[in-house]
């Protein structure tokens, strides 16, 4: 087996049923967690995870609100079947099999980084995300702004401005995300050099 590495790779969203709902439900006015250090929490995940779950690269992706963490599992053997069944099995049973330690991991990370965990697992080309956060962002959108908003729900694209403002950043993250990915690179420098710099008494 390999080592638990972590790479910033997006993953697609989705609602799943073992979704715990115990995010930081931080209403308007409280506090956000505190920044973290991305090697810091890719360290305690390598850690805490156990050694036979994944057999490559393990996807990390953080933001203020939530740490999600996908693995990618062994290909089963399909003989005459369907690989797409026999790969989308197999994440199913990784699933069922870690419910518990993914729950017992999940609480102490949220403890200890105050943000919920997400996981997810790939198998080929099967990709599941088991959990996500849905995490409202208030926002104030002048009336042009608002008139996009507006088109996209007269058009039938959206039932709501909140689900067209959605919609939306969906489609930039698509349609920029190389600039998104120099862009995060270009933070993550920034904070190496800040990290770098003299400490304050």
């Amino acid at each position: 087996m390999h080592g638990h590495r972590f790479a910033d790779a997006p993953f697609g969203g989705g609602r799943g049923p073992w979704s715990r709902g115990r995010g930081p439900g931080r209403g308007r006015g409280q506090e956000a967690p505190p920044p973290v250090d991305r090697a810091e929490v890719a360290g305690w995940f390598a850690g805490r995870l156990p050694d036979g779950w994944f057999t490559g690269p393990v996807e990390l992706v953080l933001d203020r609100d939530e740490i999600t963490v996908v693995g990618r599992l062994a290909e089963p053997d399909a003989g005459e079947g369907d690989p797409a069944a026999a790969r989308a099995g197999r994440i199913a049973r990784f699933r069922e099999e870690t419910r518990e330690q993914r729950m017992a991991i999940a609480d102490a990370a949220q403890e200890r980084y105050g943000r919920s965990v997400a996981w997810g697992a790939a198998c080929g080309e099967v990709r599941e995300l088991f959990t996500t956060l849905s995490v409202p962002v208030m926002t104030r959108l002048r009336q042009p702004e608002r008139l996009v908003l507006d088109t996209l729900v007269d058009a039938g694209v959206a039932r709501s401005r909140s689900e067209a403002l959605a919609w939306a950043v969906r489609l930039v993250g698509r349609n920029a995300d190389t600039w998104l990915g120099e862009l995060r690179e270009a933070m993550s420098a920034v904070e190496e050099v800040r990290a770098r710099g003299p400490q304050a008494d």
